[in-house]
């Protein structure tokens, strides 16, 4: 592509002060250090798994974009090479002439080493229909200029290539990690019945799977479109492949497994779970039967009191659990899953709420109890006073008993009597004080 010749129409004139033999020398020395280093870097190029990758792979995007320039680049930069070796195989015969160069020889050799020695064709000189032939043209550098633009050409060739080898070396095989991930996800799902149309995580499993397939296509196809570079970085394959979609879809994936593993769970203990919540409705059914049992005995043993109304047995509940039964007889466990987990929260407020409602129908009989219970108490507290005998005492306490131990109890009245009888205690059981009149004391005004 390109060939070594002398600087042009500078023949016999240095550009500066014409190099002695030693400065020469280590020109030479030079220049083919960095050759041997040029030629290093380009065979390792040649040879990197990436560049093969990309030679035989169907590209879309911007990588088919970015590819087709850095391939020109690539046969531009051996084209370079070649012009460099050429230029630098030219030099060391000149130099080769004589043990002790002559003045001559050393102004040609100043004017290569130091002038724009070497004529490269040009990559826009593409063959042209024309009357005169097709048209040339062509470039020229001096040796340390041709250097920088093979490492600029190096460089931005070694950035598409390192880069596409870097996602292919990451995605793929992550990408096809969590495939296999899901597709044993999915024989998983299907065996507890989630599937597609039928279970919400069934349909995200068919997203996941569509996402997966279209990700690696466009991951193997595109690579540099999920590649993120790292900021400020000029070093060839500076960042990070992009890994947002395989992330996300790696999350999905965790979210239906986990149901999956809930569903699963479901099957293990179903019958158990199924077996409490039959416990549960059976002891709210007895709960509301004994309620309304003690309603019908509080109408008849309570006046004048006001006694909520029972509802009937959770007949509804009762239907729904024998949906559930009917869900786990034909293995539905992602239908069973959600209806056990509702059922057990709607089955433990129907039994809360049967026993609210029983406290609430058996309160009067707690009520009538409760004055029972003081109006004894009170009586044994005369007798160790030896106050039984006092005649208002006995009088009172019968009539507070006869209403407590009456069927229909008014439980006003009963109370009021009660609280009579307290009363009259308290005062006769209150000692006198010293000097009062120890003579009888007249309560009749107190009947």
């Amino acid at each position: 592509m390109g060939v070594a010749g002398p600087f042009p129409g500078s023949a016999g004139r240095p550009q500066g002060p014409v190099m002695d033999r030693d400065e020469v020398d280590r020109a030479l020395a030079r220049l083919d250090a960095e050759h041997e280093a040029v030629e290093t870097s380009l065979l390792a190029l040649q040879d990197h798994a990436g560049r093969r990758l990309l030679e035989g792979a169907e590209l879309t995007g911007v990588t088919k974009d970015r590819w087709a320039g850095a391939e020109q680049a690539i046969t531009l930069l051996w084209g370079y090479f070649d012009a460099y070796t050429a230029a630098l195989h030219e030099l060391r015969e000149i130099r080769a002439r004589r043990n002790r160069p002559s003045r001559e020889d050393l102004v040609e050799l100043t004017e290569r080493l130091r002038g724009r020695s070497v004529t490269v064709a040009s990559p826009a000189a593409a063959p042209a229909p024309s009357i005169t032939g097709p048209a040339r043209l062509s470039e020229e550098f001096t040796l340390e200029e041709l250097v920088m633009r093979m490492n600029e050409l190096y460089a931005s060739s070694l950035d598409m290539v390192v880069t596409a080898d870097a996602v292919w070396s990451a995605l793929p095989a992550r990408i096809d990690l969590l495939s296999a991930e899901l597709q044993r996800t999915r024989s998983l799902a299907h065996s507890v019945g989630v599937r597609p149309g039928e279970h919400p995580s069934g349909d995200d499993l068919e997203s996941i799977t569509h996402e997966l397939s279209a990700l690696r296509i466009q991951v193997v196809s595109d690579p540099l479109a999920f590649w993120r570079s790292a900021p400020g970085s000029s070093a060839p394959g500076g960042g990070r492949p992009d890994t947002e979609r395989y992330d996300r879809a790696a999350r999905a994936l965790e979210d239906v497994r986990r149901e999956i593993e809930a569903v699963l769970q479901v099957r293990q203990d179903s019958e158990e779970r199924l077996l409490r919540l039959r416990d549960l409705l059976s002891r709210a059914d007895r709960t509301l039967t004994e309620a309304r049992a003690a309603r019908g005995e509080v109408l008849a043993k309570i006046a004048a009191s006001e006694v909520p109304a029972v509802s009937g047995p959770p007949t509804v509940l009762q239907e729904r659990l024998a949906t559930a039964s009917e869900y786990r007889r034909h293995a539905q466990w992602h239908r069973l899953s959600p209806l056990l987990e509702s059922l057990e929260r709607e089955a433990e407020d129907e039994l809360l709420r049967a026993r609210e409602s029983l406290t609430a129908v058996t309160a009067p009989l707690a009520v009538r109890a409760e004055l029972r219970g003081r109006l004894d108490a009170y009586k044994a507290k005369v007798a160790r006073h030896g106050l039984a005998e006092d005649p208002l005492l006995i009088e009172r306490y019968d009539a507070a008993r006869r209403m407590l131990w009456s069927a229909p109890c008014d439980l006003r009245a009963a109370e009021q009597a009660v609280l009579r009888y307290q009363h009259a205690a308290v005062e006769v059981m209150v000692p006198r004080a010293p000097g009062s009149d120890s003579g009888p004391v007249d309560r009749r005004g107190d009947r």
